[in-house]
C-alpha cells in the first residue's frame, strides 16, 4: 500500500506532524496515523485535499495504489453480489415450495405468512438487480466470470449482448414452468 508512504513522505517534506495535516484534511490525527501505516485508505475527499495540502497530482500521490483500490473494490463486489444472490435464492426456493402448506395448515390465512417471505425474495431480487446493472451483467456467461473475478473478452461480451433479449424470455419461462411444476406437484401432494 504505497499511498501511506506517499503520505508520510510528503507529509515530512513539508515538516509538519500528523495532527498538523489532519487539522487540515479536516480528519483526525489517529486516521493520518492509519493512512501511514497502511491500515485504510482515504477517501475520494480526503484524497483531493491531500493533493492540493501537499501540491502534487493525485497520480502521484497514489502512485500505483489506484490497481490495488479496484482490485478490493472488485473483491468486494463479488463477495456482495454473492451473499445477495444466496439470500435471494433461499427465499426463491421458500417462495415456491410454502405456498401450498401455507394455504394446506392456514387456510386463506397462510397467504400472510407467504406474502412476506415473496416480499423478502423480492427485495433481494432488486438488490442482485442492482448489482447486475451497477457491473453491467445481463446473461448468465456473464455473471459467472463476474464471481469468479474476471471480464470476458471482446467477442464473448458480444456474442453475450446477441443472448440478452432471448435469454430474458427463456430465464422468464423456465421460471414460470418450474413454479407451476412445484406448485401442481404439492397441490397434489396435500390433495388440495
Amino acid at each position: 500500500m504505497e499511498v501511506g508512504a506517499q503520505i508520510k513522505k510528503y507529509r515530512s517534506n513539508m515538516g509538519i506532524s500528523q495532527e498538523e495535516l489532519a487539522e487540515k484534511v479536516y480528519v483526525s490525527r489517529q486516521t493520518v496515523s492509519n493512512w501511514e501505516t497502511g491500515k485504510n485508505y482515504p477517501d475520494i475527499h480526503s484524497v483531493l485535499l491531500l493533493s492540493s495540502v501537499f501540491n502534487v497530482s493525485l497520480d502521484q500521490l497514489m502512485k500505483g495504489d489506484v490497481k490495488i483500490m479496484k482490485n478490493e473494490i472488485k473483491e468486494t463486489e463479488i463477495k456482495k453480489f454473492n451473499k445477495i444472490g444466496g439470500i435471494y435464492a433461499v427465499f426463491l426456493i421458500l417462495t415456491v415450495i410454502t405456498f401450498v402448506p401455507f394455504i394446506a395448515f392456514m387456510d386463506w390465512y397462510g397467504l400472510i405468512p407467504w406474502i412476506g417471505v415473496y416480499a423478502i425474495a423480492l427485495y433481494f431480487a432488486f438488490k442482485a438487480d442492482k448489482v447486475k446493472k451497477e457491473n453491467h451483467l445481463s446473461t448468465y456467461k456473464e455473471i459467472v466470470a463476474f464471481t469468479e473475478g474476471r471480464r470476458l473478452d471482446e467477442i464473448e461480451e458480444q456474442q453475450e449482448i446477441g443472448k440478452r433479449p432471448y435469454q430474458a424470455v427463456m430465464y422468464m419461462l423456465g421460471s414460470a414452468a418450474i413454479a407451476f411444476i412445484v406448485v401442481y406437484l404439492m397441490a397434489k401432494l396435500f390433495s388440495l
